[in-house]
């Protein structure tokens, strides 16, 4: 099963078919974990994909989510609180 296939089974199976995942979210999500992997720590990939999707399904918009994680996990200053993201006219991806 390629990774296709496999996201539509898994959105079949926990209904989320009406979410498309394009490439351009795939490769926006696929990069976050690879930084959070890389620059935190191998557990933190799957644990800042599924925030960023929460934020996401609460109406941010995934680039901009991602961006602030990303700023988050490269900042050598550490985490600072700029507030949540607020939904923009995007919308969730694929929404």
């Amino acid at each position: 099963m390629d990774r296709d296939e496999w996201l539509a089974a898994l959105s079949a199976r926990i209904g989320t078919e009406d979410i498309s995942m394009d490439d351009d979210a795939v490769h926006i999500v696929l990069d976050l974990a690879r930084d959070a992997a890389h620059e935190v720590e191998r557990p933190a990939a799957p644990l800042t994909a599924f925030l960023v999707g929460v934020a996401v399904g609460r109406g941010a918009a995934l680039g901009a989510v991602a961006a602030q994680a990303t700023e988050l996990i490269l900042s050598e200053a550490g985490p600072s609180d700029p507030g949540p993201v607020a939904a923009t006219e995007e919308g969730p991806a694929g929404g």
